[in-house]
């Protein structure tokens, strides 16, 4: 394969990546506190070397596909009227426990387990500010979740739900389940006043009207980049038939 080839075959493996996060961001679209996702592409230089070729050809552009950065803009509140439902207003992330230490997540569909743990959608037990599972009572009833996170019942204060931030979330790894690992390095801080409100969870951020527009326009730029690869291979099919008929 040609230099033109090669070319054309990043860019179509660019826009076929591009089609799978849109992919994932519309199966997510009603996935509780969901952000979207965008493809990162760069243009990835070099130089042929072949001796032919004038000074205006030698410099080639290639597609690169050099990450995913997550958009975190918070989706819209949706009210449910569960108590145990919490909704983030503005930046932070709950913690939950897992089988492979703490884990961060923004979706506050939370329940209670058979012993009174409050646990998240995957059943990891949701931390409070002082680091362990929050535990309600028998017969505890009636509860409450102030602004900043302050869990009252019927008997009196029960905790406080811890509320973290992240100097770069970019940097944060997700790992499916609506979950976050901290990458090495990146101690969370504390959310003095965060703003959270009971009985409401957020909704995706995901727009899949425009979700639906950009797959289209990746769909017709994959499209253009297949023909420009047979019109390359019949060039170069045509080449070869002139070249052979000479000899």
């Amino acid at each position: 394969m040609d230099n033109a080839g090669y070319i054309i075959l990043s860019r179509m493996a660019a826009q076929l990546r591009a089609t799978a996060v849109i992919a994932h961001n519309l199966a997510n679209a009603d996935t509780p506190g969901f952000h979207a996702s965008r493809p990162v592409f760069a243009v990835h230089l070099s130089t042929a070397r072949a001796a032919a070729l004038p000074p205006g050809a030698r410099d080639l552009h290639f597609s690169w596909d050099r990450a995913t950065w997550r958009d975190t803009d918070p989706g819209p509140l949706r009210q449910t009227g569960n108590p145990l439902d919490v909704a983030i207003a503005g930046e932070g992330y709950f913690v939950v426990e897992t089988p492979r230490g703490e884990r961060y997540t923004r979706a506050g569909r939370f329940t209670l387990s058979a012993d009174g743990t409050i646990v998240d959608m995957g059943g990891n037990p949701v931390l409070s500010d002082a680091g362990r599972p929050i535990e309600i009572a028998p017969g505890d009833t009636d509860l409450t979740i102030g602004a900043d996170g302050t869990l009252t019942g019927r008997n009196g204060e029960i905790g406080r739900l811890r509320v973290v931030r992240f100097e770069d979330p970019q940097a944060l790894l997700a790992e499916g389940d609506r979950l976050f690992a901290a990458p090495p390095g990146a101690d969370p801080l504390p959310l003095d006043r965060p703003r959270l409100v009971q009985g409401a969870l957020e909704a995706s951020n995901v727009n899949p009207v425009l979700e639906m527009v950009r797959m289209t326009e990746d769909l017709r730029q994959f499209q253009f980049a297949v023909r420009m690869a047979e019109a390359e291979n019949e060039r170069i099919g045509g080449t070869v038939d002139r070249l052979l008929r000479r000899r």
